[in-house]
């Protein structure tokens, strides 16, 4: 298994560099990953998001999908691509120390 380090936090990853860990997920990791994922700084907008995928794994044992994100009422379609450009579903999972959403390539 892979590790990496962001900031003074080395986290174990998969081959795509989503963490295998959650127990080592924190918003300090979270700001590290979004960063290299192109995303300059996490906004109250980005945490909101973060924060539901969180909850929505934690009670459903998945990722959740950018159809139940927006069915959710917390963002809409449009909102999380401009949030997460370049593959919202993915990023966003990534960067909230989510396992790889199922489905996406």
């Amino acid at each position: 298994m892979a590790q990496k380090l962001y900031g003074a936090t080395t986290v174990d990853v998969d081959a795509e560099g989503f963490l295998t860990d959650f127990a080592q997920w924190t918003r300090e990791v979270a700001a590290a990953i979004a960063k290299e994922e192109g995303i300059a700084e996490l906004t109250p907008a980005h945490w909101k998001v973060i924060d539901y995928i969180q909850k929505d794994f934690k009670e459903n044992g998945q990722v959740p999908s950018i159809r139940k994100l927006n069915k959710s009422g917390v963002i809409s379609t449009k909102e999380l691509y401009d949030l997460f450009p370049g593959g919202p579903a993915k990023k966003a999972a990534k960067i909230s120390g989510m396992k790889k959403p199922e489905g996406c390539v």
